[in-house]
């Protein structure tokens, strides 16, 4: 169920709920600004139709659009509310959601997010509330903008997607990137914005992909009380 297009009295009893969190910053020459929350939406939209089918009540909520973003804001477009404000968001999110849903589950796609996740739900839990986060990852994905994401972009939203823009950009590991990242952010390291390569994306692997991460959050959410 999409939350937004419910009705207050169509709402199930003490439903989970399901929270996208994106952000709204570069990715690339060849893909949009919003593609965190695309994939946010996609796997949230995808794993409440997998517990529906189990008997759960799930309503999928709209996106945070809107995340940590600092390491890019070299780059045109990035809108960043900074780990403190999406910390309050999602605290006063959960204290507002809780009082009609029985949980409330974060579904994250942007890495930058994290420190804000961790302590907003750690703060929750000491109040009692039932809450969690669970990332969108795979194993074996390139760090930004390269073939993961874009594969993902392809199956998701393939109209979004300049495959004739679409360059490769540093290659390097996190270990190998992270200190200069950390002093000087992401246009330190790459110029176009990519931290890898989308050569070889396609559809078929994203909806791979897709589905990988779909099933992690699924089991995550059956494992909740």
């Amino acid at each position: 169920m999409d939350l937004a297009s419910a009705t207050s009295p169509g709402l199930p009893a003490g439903p989970t709920v399901l929270v996208p969190v994106g952000s709204t910053e570069q990715h690339g020459p060849h893909l949009p600004l919003d593609t965190d929350t695309v994939i946010a939406v996609g796997v949230a939209t995808g794993a409440a139709g997998a517990l529906g089918e189990r008997g759960r009540d799930v309503v999928v909520a709209p996106a945070i659009a809107y995340g940590s973003s600092g390491e890019h804001q070299d780059f045109a477009g990035t809108s960043s509310i900074g780990t403190g404000v999406l910390h309050d968001v999602v605290v006063e999110l959960t204290r507002s959601m809780s009082t009609w849903a029985a949980r409330i589950v974060f579904v994250n796609a942007h890495g930058g997010n994290l420190t804000a996740l961790r302590g907003a739900v750690a703060q929750l839990v000491q109040e009692g509330r039932e809450v969690a986060w669970v990332p969108c990852a795979t194993e074996e994905v390139d760090l930004h903008a390269g073939r993961t994401e874009t594969s993902l972009m392809l199956h998701l939203a393939p109209g979004k997607v300049r495959l004739d823009r679409a360059e490769a950009g540093n290659t390097g590991t996190l270990e190998e990137l992270l200190p200069q990242m950390m002093a000087g952010g992401v246009k330190a390291v790459s110029a176009n914005g990519v931290l890898g390569d989308p050569a070889g994306a396609s559809a078929a692997e994203g909806a791979a992909v897709l589905a990988s991460m779909v099933e992690d959050v699924v089991a995550f959410v059956a494992r909740m009380p």
